[in-house]
């Protein structure tokens, strides 16, 4: 087995979630990531933990969009529920066959199941901001994958555990020096009120009153590298332009524009699947409205590959979420979606904080220690 199979694991359990002697901890993941799966699992052992694994076939979700009832696709099984609400820590791995399983889908199903899963969203995020539920994604490399980033699967394992693990010797003392830096950006933002964007077809206005900044530093994702915040819910106003194709449910829109007042999208188009946008936006209430805005940090991640556990932290850009906030931002938006759309500043594109230039053309214009 690749030893940076092991090394990965190692730094999920002990690092991102801190496994604790007596802790349950629930390892999700499709059986194409059974190398770190099974490296996981031995290694939540190792720590004491009590893992629960839940692997789900590679063609799990296509087979239930095919068959099921409407009343199939709304169902919670109650041990979901009792994961949700009593579990410790969670760790979950992508590793698709075919991204495109969903391309063809009924997007109402698909709005139809998250809808009903909002409860358990919730949940999730309201014990995660308590500190009671502690979670992590990462990524195990497949073909899909990596033909979606445009690599061959050596490349795009290389791309995988060098982003993750920059410093093989040390890996979690790269993101302890990244966290640090990172506090000292939002150290700078704390207490600030007011956010301008402007790029390539981008002018917006939200207000950060009140609101607080979370510092990614390898906890919750891995890789990492942003700091974000729930923009007040009723205060974005503007238009922006995605510069990346933005993918949710394996469906992926190219060419998002969006146009807000008071907080909500009152106008939206793309240049493909616009109707599958229009359907999400439709999903609830809370769904037109922005739940995030990260601006992203790693310097090992400069290019789109399709995956968004990497792309929203590309350096140079920033991301806005439609749908669900977290409630240790301050974010008071419900929904039951959430879905990540990024926009490249790095050509002319700038955030300024109450009037003050944050970020210039993919840079930080201020000096963090």
């Amino acid at each position: 087995m690749d030893r940076r199979v092991n090394k990965l694991a190692e730094l999920l359990v002990n690092y991102s979630v801190a496994v604790k002697p007596g802790d349950k901890v629930t390892i999700d993941g499709k059986s194409t990531a059974e190398p770190l799966l099974e490296a996981v699992y031995a290694e939540v052992l190792r720590a004491g933990g009590f893992p629960l694994m839940a692997i789900r076939l590679p063609r799990e979700e296509e087979v239930l969009f095919r068959c099921a009832s409407s009343e199939q696709l709304q169902h919670i099984p109650e041990p979901l529920k009792l994961v949700a609400e009593t579990y410790d820590a969670g760790i979950s791995l992508i590793a698709e066959q075919n991204t495109k399983a969903l391309t063809k889908v009924d997007p109402t199903k698909m709005v139809l199941h998250s809808t009903a899963r909002a409860g358990l969203m919730q949940t999730y995020l309201h014990r995660a901001a308590s500190g009671a539920f502690r979670s992590t994604v990462a990524v195990f490399p497949t073909n899909a994958l990596a033909q979606d980033a445009e690599m061959s699967l050596t490349e795009y394992e290389d791309f995988v555990y060098s982003a993750c693990m920059p410093d093989m010797d040390d890996p979690v003392g790269h993101w302890k020096r990244l966290s640090g830096w990172q506090q000292s950006i939002i150290e700078w933002l704390t207490g600030k009120e007011s956010v301008h964007v402007t790029g390539l077809e981008t002018d917006l206005h939200f207000s950060i009153s009140g609101r607080t900044f979370v510092n990614c530093d390898g906890k919750v994702n891995m890789p990492d590298g942003e700091v974000y915040t729930g923009p007040v819910e009723d205060s974005i106003e503007g238009h922006v332009c995605f510069s990346y194709p933005a993918i949710y449910g394996g469906r992926e829109v190219t060419g998002v524009r969006l146009w807000f007042e008071g907080g909500q999208v009152v106008k939206a188009t793309a240049e493909k699947n616009e109707d599958f946008l229009l359907e999400t936006l439709d999903t609830d209430e809370g769904a037109r409205r922005i739940g995030e805005f990260g601006i992203g940090t790693n310097e090992g991640i400069n290019r789109f590959t399709g995956q968004i556990l990497f792309d929203e932290k590309i350096n140079g850009s920033f991301h806005m979420a439609l749908g669900a906030g977290f409630p240790r931002t301050g974010s008071l938006n419900e929904s039951a979606i959430h879905w990540d759309l990024i926009c490249d500043l790095r050509d002319n594109g700038e955030i300024r904080v109450d009037n003050e230039p944050l970020y210039r053309e993919g840079e930080f214009a201020i000096q963090f220690k």
